[in-house]
């Protein structure tokens, strides 16, 4: 929906019920395969990284194993590194960014860093092209020991055993026009309150922790993927998606209030990457390659920094 008129699902001004959730559900079609577009891929990694398959989720009756690739062997005199994509199974070049990573250029990081890489963390999202898991819950806002999500629950206990070896977490994300058309209503909806529109970014953008921006390591991620495509200019009000900006490309957020992904290392350096599939700048190549250069550019500079 891209109109003022109501969202199809529910009552304005009024929460839903698990009977809005379940017309919700009912709205939802399986449009691509998790078992045919993402396992392949991990399966193909599993010669050169460990592959972890750390839960499996099932709704309805269908079930989604969740796996991560992890550096073999892992090695605990070195930092550790996690990327993750696929929080929101609908931004694809995170789960594309991070599988383009480990097949492409992770060999130029062995016996330097620890990876360990969870490249689809919301299949069943992933297949529906969805910001929410089956529930109606958007996994990136749920990232606590007690939340909703099973996906970030999942995540949380396979990183739990490596807590403190974590330099740098990487979350590799997507803002596009089905954000203000799609999915933004949908979340005013579910929750009874208007919807007030924003305006979608042209371009690639972080969102930093407000509590530890790390400006300059924000910053070198910049660089890198303005080389690949264009970086997303602030609005006329110097902002993105209704928030100032800290330096050209980057925002914060309160990531461990918010209960982002990106808050659950506790890592020195961690940053949320967004790129923008929509622009008629840029190709899906364009935006998976961005996502690669997002995280060779965010373990250059941590590695820069702890030989330094």
């Amino acid at each position: 929906m891209s109109d003022n008129s109501p969202y199809p699902v529910g009552i304005p001004g009024r929460a839903w019920t698990e009977m809005e959730r379940d017309q919700w559900r009912a709205r939802q079609s399986r449009l691509r395969r998790y078992d045919r577009d993402v396992l392949p891929r991990i399966e193909r990694l599993a010669d050169r990284f460990e592959r972890v398959r750390y839960d499996e989720i099932d709704y309805a009756g269908e079930a989604y194993p969740l796996y991560a690739l992890s550096s073999r062997p892992w090695d605990a005199a070195l930092p550790a590194a996690l990327i993750t994509g696929g929080v929101h199974g609908y931004e694809t070049s995170g789960v594309t960014g991070a599988l383009a990573f480990l097949q492409a250029r992770a060999a130029a990081y062995a016996g330097r860093v620890n990876l360990l890489v969870a490249p689809c963390v919301s299949p069943w999202a992933y297949e529906r092209i969805n910001r929410w898991n089956y529930d109606a819950v958007d996994p990136n806002r749920n990232f606590r020991a007690d939340g909703p999500s099973r996906e970030a629950t999942s995540l949380m206990q396979l990183v739990q055993p490596r807590l403190g070896q974590f330099r740098l977490h990487i979350d590799l994300h997507e803002t596009t026009d089905s954000d203000e058309s799609e999915f933004r209503p949908a979340l005013a909806a579910r929750d009874g309150q208007p919807f007030e529109p924003g305006l979608i970014p042209d371009g690639f953008y972080l969102v930093a922790d407000a509590e530890n921006p790390q400006l300059d390591f924000q910053q070198a991620i910049i660089a890198a993927v303005e080389a690949v495509t264009h970086i997303a200019p602030p609005d006329d009000t110097g902002q993105i998606i209704g928030c100032p900006i800290v330096a050209p490309g980057i925002i914060t957020y309160p990531q461990r209030d918010y209960a982002m992904c990106a808050s659950i290392t506790g890592a020195p350096y961690t940053t949320t990457t967004e790129v923008y599939p929509d622009s008629p700048r840029a190709t899906a190549q364009q935006c998976s390659d961005a996502q690669v250069a997002a995280v060779c550019a965010a373990l250059d500079f941590v590695l820069a920094g702890s030989r330094g």
